[in-house]
This record gives structure tokens, sequence and C-alpha cells, in this order.
């Protein structure tokens, strides 16, 4: 399979995809009671654990409901057990709704994982691959600089989520310094990173965003391009010049992080794989969802009965000319070769030269073998002398 971005789909506009990795035990648990709860509470239409029985390192969980009141939602959660340095349990996420998806439906995040902020509840939002950042919290850059450029280096490449850095004018107030990702539409607030650069790291900052191509304004917000960049994009349509942390909608913010979300951009291969295995092996059905399945399977093995009858008919007529063919070869005498023409022609031609030398022969022996003349009862000598006695 090629690794070209050119050979890959790209993301669906239906699709909301998300990862992150859980440091409390028993993770699957806490899933089984947020699912309970939320079906008794009426959010989901139904839920189920998917069984994984050849692969014990993996737990699957499915959710169906309905948002806008008619558009039904689809959703895969699959616990992945990791023999890492990284504790807990990662957690991979994608949902797929009917229709486009709109940024106010809710979060398939909070479907699964309970929304409190500490003790085991609050364990889901550590992010898969870098340690010490999380989902709905600000996570403040590291002192040092080389650690801060290989953090945001390996954040960019995160393709699951989106990374916005923010530089910190000042030094902010108690609403400053809560996430602005709480302040963002639910359906972008699971998916957002959000990285704080403090007054006098801007400096820093911009030296460890140097590799990545973009830069942070003072008092303003990049966001990080993933690896590789979407199609068209351009760091200047989403880099804000100006963040207001008073508690305050960051608007532009806000607007450039739509603009990105919506860009046409490669699937990734993880999440191309999860959404693969949501729609191929999804077995949370209601009975007109089995019926429709069926009369799939029933229309496939038709087409392929079809398939088979005429490669059948092909096969056969092919068999047939064959046999024809080699039948009428059978009947049809071999051509003589040149020197069995010559040969077949010199018998009869040594029997005619045969003939011919028996006339000759014949005739000249005649010819030395002709009969004396008739006896008389006198005989002449040589001068006339009748010398008869």
């Amino acid at each position: 399979m090629s690794n070209s971005t050119a050979d890959r789909a790209a993301v669906p506009q239906t699709l909301w995809a998300a990862r992150g990795r859980h440091t409390g035990p028993v993770p699957e648990e806490v899933v089984r009671r947020t699912l309970r709860r939320r079906k008794e509470s009426g959010d989901l239409d139904d839920f189920a654990e998917a069984l994984v029985s050849e692969d014990a390192a993996r737990r699957v969980f499915e959710a169906r409901w309905r948002v806008a009141g008619t558009v039904t939602v689809r959703a895969r959660l699959t616990l992945v057990t990791q023999e890492e340095r990284r504790p807990g349990q990662e957690w991979r996420l994608v949902a797929e709704a009917e229709r486009p998806w709109d940024e106010t439906w809710p979060s398939p995040a909070t479907l699964f994982w309970p929304e409190g902020a500490a003790g085991e509840d609050g364990s889901w939002d550590h992010h898969s691959t870098v340690t010490g950042v999380r989902l709905r919290q600000v996570n403040a850059l590291p002192a040092d600089d080389k650690e801060m450029r290989r953090r945001l280096r390996d954040a960019a490449r995160e393709a699951w989520c989106l990374n916005v850095v923010v530089h910190e004018a000042m030094t902010p107030d108690e609403q400053g310094r809560l996430p602005l990702t709480r302040l963002l539409p639910p359906g972008l607030r699971h998916r957002v990173v959000e990285h704080r650069a403090a007054p006098h790291q801007f400096r820093a900052v911009n030296w460890a965003l140097k590799d990545l191509g973009v830069e942070v304004p003072r008092g303003g917000a990049v966001l990080l391009p993933p690896d590789p960049a979407p199609e068209g994009y351009d760091s200047r349509e989403h880099t804000v010049r100006s963040v207001f942390l008073d508690g305050s909608e960051p608007a532009e913010l806000l607007a450039a992080l739509r603009h990105f979300a919506a860009l046409p951009r490669p699937l990734p291969r993880a999440v191309e794989e999860a959404l693969t295995d949501l729609r191929d092996n999804w077995a949370l059905m209601t009975l007109q969802e089995e019926l429709e399945r069926e009369r799939r399977q029933v229309a496939r093995y038709a087409e392929a009965l079809e398939a088979m009858t005429k490669s059948r008919d092909l096969y056969k007529e092919a068999a047939e000319q064959a046999l024809e063919a080699l039948a009428a070869y059978r009947d049809v005498p071999a051509p003589a070769l040149p020197h069995q023409q010559s040969a077949s022609r010199t018998p009869g031609a040594l029997q005619q030269l045969t003939r011919t030398f028996e006339r000759l022969r014949f005739t000249a022996k005649g010819r030395l073998q002709s009969p004396p003349a008739a006896e008389s009862g006198s005989t002449e000598s040589a001068d006339g002398t009748d010398r008869s006695s």
C-alpha cells in the first residue's frame, strides 16, 4: 500500500474522531457506567459491547444516538492495552453521522466518558502520545527550550486533534488562566489541544516553532500544521493576532479553528482503519438495519452466483471449441515434407527408367541374334560357282 498522501482518501465531513489515554484503573468499567447513564437519561438510543475474541488486548464499545431530531450518529470506542512506559490504556473514538458534522452537536467523547474533572472520572483526557499534555486543560510549555521544541514537534504529528499555541502577552488573571477549549463549540471541544506560552517565553516558543514553519504573534495564537499539512494550508490564515484572556469568547481564534477543520486533508492511516472498522464491523443494528444488511448480502450473493455462472458458460464454450479444433486437426492428413515428397517420386522414376533399359536391351539382342538364311541344296562360292555335290 502506498504511503503517498495523494493516494489517501480525504477526511469525510461526516466524521468526528479523537483519541487519548485513560490513566486510571479499569477504564472499561468507567465506559460501561457512563453508557448506562446516558441511555437512562435518553441521550443514547442504545449501546453494546462488541465481542473481539481474537484480540484480548482490545475492548470495543458501540453507541447510537440521534442529533437534530432525526440524524443518526454511530460511534465506536476502542480501548487498546499497550506495553509502554506511559501508564493506562489508549482509547480511539470515531463517530459518523448521516450528514456533515455540525459543531453544535454533542461531543461523542462525553457520551462515552464522564465529564467530571477529578478522580477516576477525569483521567480519560490525557494525550495519547505526548506525556504531560491533556485535552481539557491549559498545557503550559516546558521551561527547557529543547523540551519545548520536542513537545510541539510531537504534538504536530498527532493527526487526530488540532493543536493551538497561545502566547500570554501579560500574566493573566484567574479567568485568563482557564482553558480556552471550554469556550469552544461541543464539536471542537475535545479535538483541540491548547499549549500556553508564558510572557517571557515569546522568543523561545518561536524558536521552537521555527522547524514547523509557523510563528506566534505576541499575545496571539497560531495553529500547528499537521504532518502532512492539508492542501491549501496557509499559516497566515491560521494565525490570530490577539487573543484576550479575559473569559470572553475568542471569536477570531474560533473562526481560524473552523476554517482549519474544514480544510480537505488526507485521512490518516490510523483514522482510516478505525473508520473502516466502524463501517464493516458494526454490530449494534436496528431491525430495519439488519433487514437492509441481509438484503445487501443476498444481492452480493446473487451477483457472485451470476458471475460464476457466466464464467462457467464461457469455460464450457471454450472447451467445446477446443475439442472441435482437435477433432478437425485429427481428420486432416499431415502435409508431406520436402524430402518425403522426393522419396515418394523416386520409385516411379526408377521403374520407368528400368523399363526403358529393358526395351533397349531386348531390341539390341534381337538385332544381334537375327535368324540365318534358309538352307538349300546347293551353295554358291564367292565367285558364283555352284559347289553343290
